[in-house]
């Protein structure tokens, strides 16, 4: 594999963890009734938009053409997940720990993204890793609601 189709290949990865997270929130976020909780999944689906901005905008500088969503398996799955998962609860509590899942997966993903890219794109690393330190702290900011009131 030539070193674009590498530097695709990685970006791509990089852009569906961050467009994972946005099609997360945006389907979840109907379903919660705490305003707290609704005002941390706004703040975070601003900042998954901003890293997939950043993404979009080093494919146009970098003339990569083929930036890639999740396709519509994906979407329809992760779409089924949470409306499975919300169906019987739709308790602060339960949405909180479905997105905590879904961040510890966002985790897991950078780490093994940045593993099978390494020495490809010092700017993508930058913005994985901006991705994976924002992952961390939103654990920090979802704990809080899984405690019952």
């Amino acid at each position: 594999m030539d070193q674009k189709e590498q530097l695709t290949k990685y970006l791509n990865a990089v852009y569906q963890n961050t467009r994972t997270a946005v099609q997360s929130i945006e389907d979840i976020i109907l379903k919660v009734q705490d305003n707290e909780l609704i005002n941390e999944l706004s703040k975070e689906q601003d900042e998954y938009s901003c890293l997939a901005k950043e993404c979009e905008n080093f494919a146009k500088a970098e003339k990569i053409e083929d930036l890639k969503d999740n396709n519509w398996i994906e979407k329809t799955k992760l779409w089924t997940s949470i409306n499975l998962g919300t169906m019987m609860d739709k308790s602060t509590r339960n949405i909180a720990e479905m997105m905590l899942l879904g961040t510890f997966m966002g985790i897991v993903t950078c780490i093994k993204d940045k593993d099978d890219h390494k020495n490809i794109s010092p700017e993508l690393d930058e913005i994985l890793d901006k991705l994976y330190n924002f992952e961390r702290n939103n654990i920090d900011r979802l704990i809080p609601f899984l405690k019952e009131n």
